[in-house]
């Protein structure tokens, strides 16, 4: 039997299986496809991630644009996804897919869909999550072009109802992606590569392909990075959430599993998702659902406002996670800030 037994082994799922053997725990990992190299390009605000995260380029110029451009004081780097990928070789990998799984007092039972049963003390569910019609989507077509841009625009308006985001790769690549930030369902991907081939000459037929749920639940049972409800309803955001998390989680299981299996699953989750992670999560999706009702107007009217409130403010909306005073002061700000139409979209929602 394993200390712990995660399903999924993208970013988050690895970075809590390494956290955990760093804690001295058995730890093992189940995956249909472990092998499989991501061409993901994740990126993060560099103050949000553990300082030993391996990273490939800093951007110290961030700039936004809505109605006007707006300077953003905050270093914004891209992820070395080949570290990030690295397991020890103490880490045990399973090739297959979960069926179920059955939570008992003194450890869980994984049974995979070729028949196979696993026992493990901890099982942790770090698979990614899928979108159906009636989850609000993030859905983004991007290309990595040849230029010498240092700077990073973490979104262009100037396009209608979706942005154009740039971010320098290194060594002279940048990637440029057309972005639909929130739809209910997602645009399609044809027509942000249509929109970003207006904007941008493609030098490759290789081209990233983003889409996910934006309302992902909390979970109840225990998860981690986006299964457990990581994604920022607002911004699509959860690596830096799940690299920060990880070592506190391990620990938790480290510290606890001597009592038993169930005492190590109510620390972790009372970790994960404290009273005010939980308020937080609940802003953060009323604040998604005001999105949704705004017209393509709205929108960058809706961000101009946001980009002109305190930095302060913006970091605690953006990164404070279980920032309770720093979210709804941000919210009431931005309410305060808007006109009487824009208020109304936002009055429904809020």
């Amino acid at each position: 039997m394993t200390d712990v037994l995660i399903a999924g082994s993208g970013p988050a799922g690895r970075a809590l299986a390494r956290a955990c053997v760093t804690r001295g725990l058995t730890t093992a990992v189940v995956d249909p496809n472990p092998d499989q190299v991501w061409t993901a390009t994740y990126a993060a605000w560099e103050d949000e991630l553990p300082e030993d995260t391996p990273t490939t380029s800093r951007s110290t110029t961030v700039r936004a644009i809505a109605i006007e451009e707006h300077r953003i004081d905050r270093t914004y780097v891209v992820l070395d996804n080949t570290s990030l990928r690295k397991l020890p070789d103490t880490i045990t990998r399973y090739r297959g897919k979960v069926a179920e799984h059955v939570d008992g007092p003194h450890g869980t039972t994984v049974q995979l869909t070729d028949g196979r049963r696993l026992a493990t003390a901890l099982f942790v569910d770090a698979r990614g999550t899928r979108t159906s019609p009636s989850n609000a989507e993030q859905t983004a077509v991007g290309t990595v072009i040849t230029s010498d841009e240092t700077e990073t625009t973490l979104m262009d308006w100037r396009n209608g109802d979706t942005f154009l985001y740039t971010v320098p790769l290194g060594n002279g690549r940048v990637l440029k992606e057309e972005t639909s930030l929130a739809r209910r369902p997602g645009m399609p991907l044809s027509e942000l590569r249509k929109r970003l081939h207006q904007r941008v000459t493609p030098e490759s037929t290789l081209e990233e392909r983003v889409r996910f749920p934006l309302d992902v639940p909390r979970s109840r049972r225990l998860s981690f990075g986006s299964r457990a409800g990581f994604v920022h309803p607002a911004t699509g955001y959860s690596v830096a959430t799940a690299l920060s998390l990880a070592p506190r989680v391990a620990a938790a299981f480290a510290d606890a599993l001597p009592a038993s299996p169930r005492a190590a699953r109510m620390a972790a989750q009372h970790l994960l998702w404290p009273p005010s992670a939980k308020l937080v999560h609940q802003l953060r999706r009323k604040g998604l659902e005001a999105l949704l009702r705004m017209d393509a107007a709205e929108t960058r009217e809706f961000f101009e406002l946001f980009f002109r409130l305190p930095p302060d403010l913006q970091l605690a909306y953006l990164s404070g996670r279980d920032d309770v005073k720093g979210t709804t002061t941000a919210m009431y700000e931005l309410f305060r800030a808007a006109p009487w139409r824009l208020r109304a979209k936002l009055m429904n929602t809020w």
